[in-house]
């Protein structure tokens, strides 16, 4: 078993430090962590560090830094535009597309989304998204956090977009050319899909209409099923 992940930033800089807050509390009361054994500490910006407990304290671990990497940033990017679902299914997709290697993750207020961002509601939904990113980096021992962006409309992020999926498309992902540099941006529609206009504007900036199979998934879990045919074709999981 890898050893656990847990968050800080900045690192320091010595060869020991104490562990506390809510990340040492996690680890000393809820993990358990004791004297000897062995943990990650990152700064979700490729940065980590790996340790060994000294000691137990009330609120967290006092901890010894064994070495020191940097991971690099992935290249090409992977990003999802992940249209606004409805109910506990966003913090699913969220959850299900960190675990899976989302680089970032764009909320987007597609026309047809039943839920809507509005004023102090917005804000609330956007921390849940970036807290939900960030504890499942921990949990799948991500070097790098997902950056979940500000909500955006489609004018705004249309000049992103490079692919689109679409039960009506007939380019299969598997065979649509992609790049090795950069970043691959892959647009997700709500739960009454894709309107026609959207589609449009994606097409007029350049991106390729492409379909996963024949089943119709979830908006939920669509992203996650496009990383896993990406990360493959990338050598991600080789």
């Amino acid at each position: 078993m890898t050893d656990a992940l847990f968050l800080l930033d900045p690192l320091p800089a010595g060869d020991a430090f104490d562990l506390t807050g809510e990340e040492g509390r996690h680890a000393a009361r809820v993990r358990r962590l004791s004297v000897g054994e062995k943990l990650s500490v990152g700064d979700g910006r490729g940065g980590v560090l790996e340790c060994e407990v000294t000691a137990v304290l009330g609120d967290g671990l006092a901890l010894a830094v064994r070495s020191r990497r940097l991971v690099p940033a992935p290249d090409p990017r992977l990003v999802v535009v992940q249209a606004l679902p409805k109910g506990d299914r966003a913090e699913l997709a969220v959850e299900t597309m960190t675990e899976l290697g989302v680089d970032e993750i764009v909320p987007w207020a597609a026309s047809r989304s039943i839920t809507r961002w509005d004023g102090g509601r917005g804000d609330k939904a956007l921390y849940r998204w970036q807290r939900t990113a960030r504890e499942a980096a921990k949990q799948s021992r991500r070097a790098w956090v997902p950056q979940v962006s500000a909500l955006a409309t489609t004018t705004a992020v249309a000049p992103r977009v490079t692919l689109v999926l679409h039960e009506a498309a007939t380019t299969p992902l598997a065979s649509v050319a992609v790049p090795d540099r950069g970043e691959i941006v892959v647009a997700v529609g709500p739960e009454g899909g894709i309107s026609d206009d959207e589609l449009a504007a994606f097409s007029a900036a350049g991106a390729v209409a492409v379909r996963l199979g024949e089943p119709v998934l979830r908006t939920s879990t669509a992203g996650a099923a496009a990383l896993a045919a990406l990360s493959l074709r990338l050598g991600r999981w080789a």
